[in-house]
């Protein structure tokens, strides 16, 4: 009797050609997820250049101080929620704890970061100081903040007055029971917490404070008010662009736009709102970009938020909590000019200014 089929046993050949068709075949597939997950590059909005400003909680309050400082001529103001003065660390990770304020009666010495400044400043590593003198400064320290301490705080006020910001465009707001946060009018942790994600509601007299508009209006003037709720869109885009991972910059940040800045010759103004450890989107979702009230001052007054991002690192860089450089993991010139974060951060700015 003669089989209708003869089976065949597949050779090693066969078997060899067959795994590389399904190895190919899931590589083009990894591919293509890659592809289509990879944030699309930051857009232009024809922003106006001469209206850009910068505030941070933390390690990004260290971080704001270092862009105005080092980029005086471009940045008009910043808000600096619980940082130290420019330059306190010294390119040196040992002393973050005196800069922190955590060393008991040695608080940092404004005059000494000061010095460093006009020394940066004398070697054109940073702009001249001379342009501090018509931006305008806001700082904020909670009395029960535990991580920034207060005196460490009243370090970097006295920074600011030693390098030539006039006292009636420096705000220290110090008398708040508020813990490690941003604080808004009603979102996020009690008041005195000092815990993820970093986001707190605080009261004067019943009513709730507003640090995004109390920041914005201070250095802007009088806004128009915050709206109920965010009506434009947040638009995640490639950082990668602008830095590369060996500057802990995550791969993807985060930009407001308001519906008012989408039209041609919007001429928007610019805030950069930057994070502090612990608080990227990798530690705690949209939180930041989303409940610290910033995009709702945005709207009506035309304005683009945008909020860069920096991951954890456990590895080079060591940066193991996500946090903006202030000691230089990134290198020596970590709080200049040409430090890699700084560049970012004022590349994409530009970016935003370019014509649409």
């Amino acid at each position: 009797m003669h089989a209708l089929h003869k089976t065949r046993t597949p050779s090693d050949s066969d078997k060899k050609g067959g795994r590389t068709k399904i190895f190919a075949a899931v590589s083009l597939s990894l591919l293509c997820v890659g592809a289509l997950a990879q944030a699309p590059a930051l857009q232009a909005y024809g922003a106006d250049p001469t209206q850009t400003s910068v505030s941070g909680l933390s390690s990004g309050a260290y971080m704001a101080v270092q862009l105005q400082v080092a980029y005086s001529k471009d940045i008009i103001g910043a808000g600096v929620i619980a940082g130290g003065p420019y330059y306190c660390a010294a390119n040196n990770v040992a002393y973050a704890g005196i800069c922190m304020g955590q060393v008991p009666f040695f608080p940092p010495n404004p005059a000494i970061m000061a010095g460093f400044a006009k020394d940066f400043a004398r070697a054109r590593k940073i702009d001249p100081l001379s342009h501090l003198a018509g931006d305008r400064i806001y700082v904020f320290s909670g009395t029960q903040d535990t991580v920034q301490r207060q005196p460490a705080v009243d370090a970097t006020v006295s920074f600011f007055q030693q390098v030539g910001v006039k006292p009636e465009q420096l705000k220290y707001v110090n008398d708040l029971p508020a813990g490690h946060a941003v604080i808004t009018p009603k979102q996020g942790n009690d008041c005195a917490a000092n815990e993820s994600p970093y986001i707190s509601h605080c009261e004067i007299g019943q009513q709730g404070y507003d640090q995004a508009g109390a920041i914005l209006q201070h250095i802007y003037g009088p806004l128009s008010p915050p709206t109920d709720q965010s009506g434009g869109q947040v638009i995640a885009f490639d950082q990668r662009a602008y830095a590369t991972s060996s500057t802990s910059m995550a791969d993807t940040g985060y930009l407001y736009v308001p519906q008012s800045c989408t039209e041609k010759g919007s001429n928007c103004k610019v805030h950069v709102a930057l994070h502090g450890c612990v608080q990227s989107t990798e530690s705690v979702g949209d939180k930041f970009y989303t409940e610290t009230g910033y995009n709702r001052w945005a709207d009506g007054n035309r304005m683009l938020v945008l909020y860069p991002q920096v991951n954890k690192s456990a590895f080079k860089p060591y940066n193991p909590k996500g946090c903006w450089d202030w000691w230089g993991y990134t290198g020596g010139d970590y709080a200049q000019k040409s430090g890699p974060q700084l560049k970012a951060i004022m590349a994409m700015t530009r970016r935003l200014a370019q014509a649409r």
